[in-house]
């Protein structure tokens, strides 16, 4: 069933104040030349006040020199976390930039596979151009919900009631979708659990090493890495 919300101001102004965040982060990147997208509710526009500022660079790069890029544009660093979804999926670095840990830049740490790129697109997801621009694009919730912008707010389904429907509306295949619902499934049943790997990373490290130590060690993962 279909439920239309309307943002009053203060959602209004919430959204406005997480896009600025992002674009802060998002226009360090450009001068440095690296693009990024956004993703998750700041692209859909559903924000609450303890939504989450992903920026994700679609490609992998140096791990040292984006912490020498941060650090010298004034960004402090709180966290660094090497994650991997599933044993086919590619490792990810996590760099989080506040104490909360909702602000954050990710990258893979080897190419990804279409799958995997699509799964931002299924959460909605922004270049800086259509950000800046102020556009909100269609995309699913943690909780299933298919969003999609209005101009007073946004209209919310539950996904599974129309797969076909809403793979369409989101421009993705629904095999693609179909994938997405089971992991998001999982992660409501089992939690962080459901992560197959997640490391934590010291300040004096780089994801890179770590990631040459566990390819040594682990055949699932040099598999993976080899299908680049």
């Amino acid at each position: 069933m279909e439920v239309k919300v309307v943002y009053d101001e203060e959602r209004w102004t919430l959204l406005r104040n997480l896009r600025d965040k992002a674009l802060k982060l998002m226009d360090m990147l450009r001068w440095k030349g690296l693009e990024a997208i956004v993703y998750g509710s700041i692209a859909r526009g559903d924000v609450r006040p303890k939504s989450d500022v992903d920026v994700f660079i679609q490609y992998p790069i140096s791990s040292a020199i984006l912490q020498v890029y941060l650090e010298e544009s004034r960004f402090k660093i709180y966290r660094k976390v090497l994650v991997q979804a599933t044993p086919s999926y590619v490792p990810k670095a996590y760099i989080y930039l506040d104490e909360e840990e909702l602000t954050s830049i990710s990258f893979p740490l080897a190419k990804m596979k279409k799958e995997e790129l699509e799964f931002y697109k299924l959460a909605g997801q922004l270049d800086y151009t259509k950000l800046k621009e102020g556009i909100r694009v269609p995309g699913i919730n943690k909780d299933l919900l298919l969003i999609i912008p209005v101009e007073d707010g946004h209209i919310e389904s539950p996904v599974t009631m129309n797969i076909e429907a809403s793979a369409k509306i989101l421009g993705v295949d629904p095999r693609i979708l179909r994938n997405r619902i089971k992991v998001l499934e999982r992660r409501r049943e089992h939690g962080r659990t459901g992560v197959y790997r997640e490391i934590e990373v010291s300040r004096e490290e780089n994801f890179e090493d770590i990631l040459s130590y566990l390819e040594a060690r682990d055949p699932a993962l040099r598999r993976r890495l080899r299908m680049e």
